[in-house]
C-alpha cells in the first residue's frame, strides 16, 4: 500500500476516486461544496433527493460527475459537524477503505483529513488515517492453502491538506503511522500465530529477525540453564510442564548516547496457557495462544521504534514459556524461591504470568533502567472491571502513570488507572511462604499488580494489563488487535523529544 499528502483542489485531481464528507442533515462540507459548485448542482441535487442523510459511515458512489476530472467521487456520511470526535473519525477512515477496497479504486484522494476533529491537528488526523487504512487492510492468511483477494485491491491513496506548508508535517504524519502501522502488524502476526508454531523458541526467533534488520538492534536469548544459574524458580516452575522450553529473549535497542538510561519493555509470552494443573475450562480455550499478547506487543512497539530511529535506548523482554499439565507440571501448594530470594505460596498454577514476570522483573534490574512497564494478558478480572475498551493501568511512580494515559490519549489506544494501594497487598499473605501468588476474586487485577509490585521496588514502573484488549474473541473478526503497540509507540516517541504535530 503506497501512502502520500499533497495539498489540491479537489476539481483537479486527477484520479480512480476522490472521498469528501457530507454531514447531517445533508450538509456538504468545504470540499464537497467545491465539487458541487463545479458540477452545478449535481451533488447537492443528489441530497436533496434522498440519495444520501450524512450519517455517520453512510456511503455513496458516484460515477462520471460532471465536470470532474476523477471516475468516481465517494460522498462519505460523517454525522453532526459539531459531534465529529476522534472515534468517530476513525470509524468513519475505516469504512471508507473497507469501501474503496470493494469498489474496484485501485487508487483514492482523501479529503477527509481536512475534516474538523475538535482538538486534533493535522499530523493527528493524517497519521490516525494511515492507522486506521493499515489496519482495515490487515489480514492473517500465512496458513491458508486459498487465499481471498479483492480483484482490484486499493495500492495507492493521497491524503490531502489544506495548504502547501502543512505537506512537511502531513509526509512526517505519514512515516511516522507508517511505523507504527508496521509495528503493530508485527504483533498481530505474532500472535495470531498458532501455539504449536509460535512457541518460546519462535518468539526468540522473531527477536533475532529484528535484529538481522536494523543495525541498532541487538538479541541476546536466556534459556534455562542460564535461568537455573540465575536463580529464576519461579519462572522455571511454569513451564517445567512444557516440552517447549522456556525462553528469555533480551532485544537491545541503541538510539541514544551509551550513557543513558535505557526505557525497558516486559512482556509477557505465554505461548500457550492452558492453566496447568488448575486447568481451564474447554470454552475458547483455543484463545489462550494469545497469552503472549503482551510480548507481542512489546515485540511489536520495538519493530516501530527500529523502523523510527529514534534518539533513545530501550530494552524489550520477550518473558517466553508455554503452561502445561503434565506429572512434571508445579502444583497448587508448591513454594517457590523467585530470583529476588522472595517465596511464593502457589495457590492456583493458572495465576501463572506473574510467576513469569516477576522473576524478568527482577532480571532487568542490571541495566539500571529509566522507567520499567510490563505489558501482559494478566487478569479476567481486568476484562470484568473495564471490559474490550481499555487496558488497566497500575503505577507505583505517579509521572510515569501520566505519561502512559497521555499516550493513550493521544494515540486512541485507551487506558485507565486502577489503584494500588497498600490495604490490596493484605490479600496474598500466606502462612506459609513471604506471600502467595492470588489474592482471591475480589480486585484480582490490582492484587495482582500488588504481587508484581513487590520486584520493583529499584526503579520506576507501570503495569498495562492488556488481557481485555489484546485480541477480540469468537466469529469472522476472531484474532490479534495489535495493542497496545501503538500506545507504547506513542510514549517512545514523546519521550524521544521527536518534532510531531503541530
Amino acid at each position: 500500500m503506497e501512502f502520500s499528502v499533497k495539498s489540491g483542489s479537489p476539481e483537479k485531481q486527477r484520479s480512480a476516486c476522490i472521498v469528501v464528507g457530507v454531514f447531517e442533515p445533508r450538509r456538504l462540507s468545504a470540499v464537497a461544496e467545491q465539487l458541487d459548485e463545479i458540477s452545478e448542482g449535481y451533488i447537492s441535487n443528489l441530497l436533496r433527493r434522498g440519495d444520501l442523510e450524512g450519517k455517520s459511515g453512510q456511503m455513496l458512489l458516484l460515477h462520471h460527475v460532471p465536470n470532474i476530472l476523477s471516475e468516481r467521487v465517494l460522498l462519505v456520511g460523517c454525522g453532526k459537524e459539531r459531534e465529529l470526535d476522534e472515534r468517530q473519525y476513525r470509524q468513519i477512515i475505516s469504512k471508507t477503505i473497507n469501501n474503496l477496497n470493494e469498489t474496484g479504486s485501485m487508487e483514492a484522494v482523501c479529503f477527509l483529513t481536512e475534516l474538523h476533529v475538535k482538538g486534533r491537528d493535522n499530523y493527528w488526523k493524517v497519521r490516525q488515517a494511515v492507522e486506521a487504512t493499515q489496519d482495515c487492510l490487515y489480514s492473517f492468511d500465512s496458513l491458508k492453502t486459498r487465499k481471498e483477494e479483492p480483484r482490484r485491491p486499493l495500492r495507492k491513496i493521497v491524503f490531502n491538506v489544506p495548504t502547501r506548508r502543512e505537506l512537511p508535517l502531513g509526509e512526517r504524519a505519514v512515516a511516522h503511522g507508517l511505523a507504527v502501522a508496521e509495528g503493530i502488524n508485527t504483533c498481530k502476526n505474532v500472535a495470531n500465530m498458532p501455539p504449536n508454531i509460535c512457541n518460546p523458541a519462535y518468539l526468540a526467533e522473531q527477536a533475532k529477525i529484528l535484529a538481522n534488520e536494523y543495525d541498532n538492534v541487538s538479541t541476546d536469548v536466556v534459556d534455562e540453564a542460564q535461568m537455573e544459574a540465575l536463580g529464576m524458580g519461579s519462572y522455571l516452575a511454569v513451564g517445567r510442564g512444557s516440552a517447549n522450553e522456556s525462553m528469555m529473549s533480551i532485544i537491545h535497542y541503541q538510539g541514544g548516547d551509551k550513557d543513558s538510561k535505557p526505557i525497558v519493555l516486559v512482556g509477557k509470552g505465554l505461548t500457550f496457557d492452558s492453566g496447568g494443573i488448575s486447568i481451564k475450562p474447554g470454552e475458547a480455550m483455543d484463545e489462550m495462544k494469545y497469552d503472549m499478547g503482551g510480548a507481542a506487543g512489546v515485540l511489536g512497539a520495538m519493530h516501530t521504534l527500529a523502523e523510527l530511529n529514534l534518539p533513545i535506548n530501550v530494552i524489550g523482554v520477550l518473558a517466553g514459556c508455554e503452561n502445561m499439565p503434565s506429572s512434571n507440571a508445579y502444583r497448587p501448594g508448591d513454594i517457590l524461591t523467585t530470583m529476588s530470594g522472595q517465596t511464593v505460596e502457589v495457590l492456583n498454577t493458572d495465576a501463572e504470568g506473574r510467576l513469569v514476570l516477576c522473576d524478568a522483573l527482577t532480571y532487568v534490574e542490571r541495566f539500571d533502567p529509566d522507567c520499567v512497564i510490563d505489558v501482559a494478558t494478566l487478569t479476567g478480572a481486568c476484562v470484568v472491571a473495564l471490559g474490550k475498551h481499555a487496558s488497566g493501568l497500575l503505577s507505583t511512580h505517579n509521572p510515569l502513570a501520566h505519561e502512559l494515559l497521555n499516550a493513550s490519549d493521544q494515540s486512541g489506544d485507551r487506558a485507565w488507572r486502577l489503584p494500588l494501594w497498600e490495604e490490596y497487598q493484605e490479600q496474598l499473605e500466606s502462612p506459609f511462604a513471604d506471600f502467595t501468588n492470588l489474592g482471591g476474586r475480589a480486585a484480582g487485577t490490582i492484587t495482582a499488580a500488588c504481587f508484581l509490585s513487590r520486584f520493583t521496588k529499584k526503579y520506576h514502573w507501570a503495569h498495562l494489563d492488556i488481557a481485555g484488549t489484546a485480541w477480540r474473541s469468537g466469529g469472522k473478526d476472531k484474532g490479534s488487535t495489535g495493542r497496545p503497540v501503538s500506545m507504547l509507540s506513542q510514549f517512545l516517541l514523546n519521550k524521544s523529544g521527536v518534532e510531531q504535530g503541530e
